[in-house]
């Protein structure tokens, strides 16, 4: 009976709206709140502090391409493509059959509100099926006094009601992937990140035989004129 009330409590917690919903436009809070309701995953991610100006990573956060191209000079896996749109998403490809969209509805210093939608080709997860989601991630992030730290809350609607049910039994295990695999993304980009502000020069000849104009010129504004 003890074990219950935890139980009951973070339940509660978990229906609750997010705060931040009522502050979307409406059309992005209506698909926000589809989301929420229909959620076969509900995701708390917490990460370990890095040594990174905040500053750093917010240029990063602002130009997809560029953290795109500087994450596949580093040889980190998988070696994602970004690709801005006129109306302002983003999107990725890791062309091995997993791609994803990202809308920025939400922003205020130190937290940043996406509509993402993704896909992964049969095969790319090890399913015999292609699997697509839609997501729903609240990312705050600060600097503490041991560094850069982030809390992710994410909402993962599939798109498929069988497969959301036959997963449910693994949520510990993919809830622990997911950890792993936000802290990975994290702690890389901080790390790159960091090392272009102190030595810019070491990925200006990379970048330029990379070949996106977009991301060079971006990466030229921000860590070459200073």
């Amino acid at each position: 009976m003890r074990a219950l009330f935890p139980a009951l409590l973070t339940f509660s917690l978990l229906a609750q709206p997010p705060a931040f919903l009522e502050q979307l436009e409406p059309a992005a809070r209506e698909e926000a709140r589809d989301i929420i309701q229909r959620a076969d995953f509900v995701f708390d991610t917490k990460t370990q502090p890095k040594h990174v100006r905040m500053a750093t990573m917010e240029k990063l956060f602002d130009h997809p391409r560029l953290g795109a191209a500087m994450w596949r000079h580093c040889q980190f896996v998988p070696a994602f493509y970004a690709f801005t749109h006129p109306d302002g998403a983003w999107s990725i490809n890791d062309t091995r059959g997993l791609t994803g969209s990202l809308r920025l509805v939400y922003q205020r210093p130190g937290h940043r509100v996406y509509l993402v939608v993704g896909r992964a080709e049969r095969g790319r997860l090890k399913t015999p099926f292609a699997v697509g989601a839609r997501m729903l991630t609240s990312y705050k992030y600060w600097e503490g006094k041991n560094g850069f730290e982030t809390h992710l809350e994410t909402w993962t609607a599939l798109d498929s009601a069988i497969l959301g049910l036959v997963s449910r039994p693994f949520r510990g295990y993919i809830k622990g992937r997911q950890d792993e695999f936000i802290a990975y993304i994290n702690g890389n980009v901080a790390t790159f990140g960091e090392f272009a502000e102190l030595s810019p020069q070491d990925f200006y000849g990379p970048l330029k035989r990379d070949g996106d104009p977009v991301a060079l010129r971006d990466f030229e504004a921000l860590f070459l004129r200073k």
